[in-house]
């Protein structure tokens, strides 16, 4: 990465050239600056990595260079040179913002490491810089592709709110873009240059998703050895995506909406509150008003994480953008495995629309990868793509089950009940602790249950002994 040139301030002629040869033989662009007047007019008008300076300079002192420097271009090092070097000086120079402080005489190589370790904090902030703007770029609005109406309207949404510090609540299925939507709103927010944090909740184990979000105070608990700043701290400034909220305990719910109401948390084990600025983008792939009447989701934290909802549409229900999506992959995954398939036959192309994408961009995605490695002509064909037998089962409702035959109430009960309890072990294969819990039965109550009804026993519990009823 090229260095910008570097600023040398010296009232002394010889001094000037003196550094300047040094400089410039290691490799360095160096600028000249006779005065402190003459070195803030050379950083109005040109960008340098760092500036070398005197102490004692006519006019305008070195210190008053720095203080100068510290207001008109934060973060631009300064190194401090002088012949009169105290102690006092020093901290003098330190406080004024001065990255390092050399006393006269001093060797080329002391000023050559001070000089070199100041190029090599700009190349780092300069690849920092980079890679923000380049994980921006991988959330551009415009990488959500489509042309159905309800795709535009969520990139006009998107460009509508963005802007704002509103929180986001994204609802939709596994695989529509959530991610992809959380991120366009940060690169296109006034926090843009700020943190971008992702937290996946349903990945981290509940015991640890509290101190992975407000961090943790040094022996809070087993195996804190130091205190852990959270991804809320991470995200100061910034923006931060929760996404599977609705995975996340109903405790930590409470915490989150404290958090939501001003900025303010506590570490665990600590009790100092502090406070961050952040925004909040959320996502679920479940059913939350379903969760909030099971009692799983606090309906309280629904509404305060509610202010902007965004749904991205599920695949199925794009139309002619599945082939938009198709190409766009096909196209990647041509450069990535250096294939040269060009084009999707007719034949496939109506097997993917026909298909009803139950897993959506994901799913498709992984289609037309496979695709491109199996396919060994210009086109892919049909025959390079899955059959979709067992994807598409996973949409079919399941076969209506017939009414009972029976001819009294007593018979529609116990029809109903064996129905229920025969769904419920079949829910959770045969484990009797699991299906009780279920139906709010004790597993000994299950247990007479299955006796009365004349059905299999299931499995019980580890360590729970078979009672009479199910013998």
């Amino acid at each position: 990465m090229k260095l910008p040139p570097m600023l040398v301030v010296d009232d002394e002629k010889n001094m000037r050239l003196s550094l300047e040869t040094v400089l410039r033989a290691e490799g360095y662009q160096v600028r000249l600056a006779e005065s402190a007047e003459a070195a803030l007019k050379a950083v109005d008008g040109e960008e340098f990595f760092m500036v070398v300076t005197d102490g004692r300079l006519g006019g305008m002192s070195g210190y008053e260079l720095l203080r100068e420097m510290a207001r008109k271009k934060p973060g631009l090092p300064v190194l401090m040179i002088t012949a009169y070097a105290t102690p006092k000086l020093a901290v003098e120079a330190i406080k004024a913002g001065a990255i390092d402080y050399l006393a006269k005489p001093f060797e080329p190589d002391e000023l050559l490491h001070a000089v070199a370790r100041c190029a090599e904090r700009h190349r780092l902030l300069a690849q920092n810089a980079a890679l923000k703007a380049r994980a921006s770029d991988a959330y551009s609005v415009d990488h959500i592709i489509g042309e159905c109406p309800k795709v535009l309207e969520l990139r006009q949404l998107i460009r509508t709110v963005a802007p704002t510090d509103a929180t986001v609540l994204i609802l939709g299925e596994s695989g529509t873009g959530k991610e992809l939507v959380a991120g366009a709103i940060h690169s296109l927010s006034r926090r843009a240059a700020g943190n971008y944090v992702r937290i996946n909740c349903a990945a981290i184990p509940e015991t640890l998703l509290e101190s992975e979000l407000f961090g943790h105070e040094k022996g809070s608990f087993t195996g804190a050895h130091r205190t852990k700043h959270g991804q809320v701290e991470e995200a100061d400034g910034g923006t931060i995506f929760l996404d599977e909220i609705g995975d996340m305990s109903r405790p930590l719910q409470a915490k989150l909406l404290r958090f939501l109401e001003d900025g303010s948390f506590t570490r665990v084990g600590g009790t100092q509150e502090l406070r961050v600025d952040v925004r909040l983008i959320a996502a679920t792939n479940r059913d939350v008003v379903d969760a909030i009447r099971r009692g799983e989701f606090r309906e309280d934290l629904f509404h305060r994480l509610n202010v902007m909802q965004f749904r991205p549409p599920p695949l199925r229900e794009r139309g002619s953008d599945i082939l938009l999506l198709a190409a766009h992959f096909l196209r990647g995954f041509n450069a990535r495995l250096g294939k040269n398939v060009r084009s999707i036959s007719d034949a496939a192309r109506a097997a993917l629309v026909a298909h009803s994408w139950p897993g959506n961009i994901r799913e498709l995605r992984n289609v037309i990868e496979r695709a491109v490695i199996l396919e060994a002509s210009q086109e892919i064909q049909a025959a390079s793509l899955p059959d979709f037998e067992v994807e598409s089962r996973l949409r079919q409702a399941p076969p209506p089950v017939a009414p009972p035959r029976v001819s009294n109430l007593g018979d529609t009960l116990i029809a109903f009940e064996r129905e229920m309890v025969s769904a419920a072990l079949q829910h959770h294969d045969g484990d009797l602790a699991g299906a009780a819990a279920h139906l709010g039965l004790t597993i000994e109550a299950l247990q007479f249950r299955l006796g009365r009804l004349q059905l299999p026993s299931g499995s019980p519990a580890p360590g729970t002994p078979p009672s009479r009823a199910s013998s």
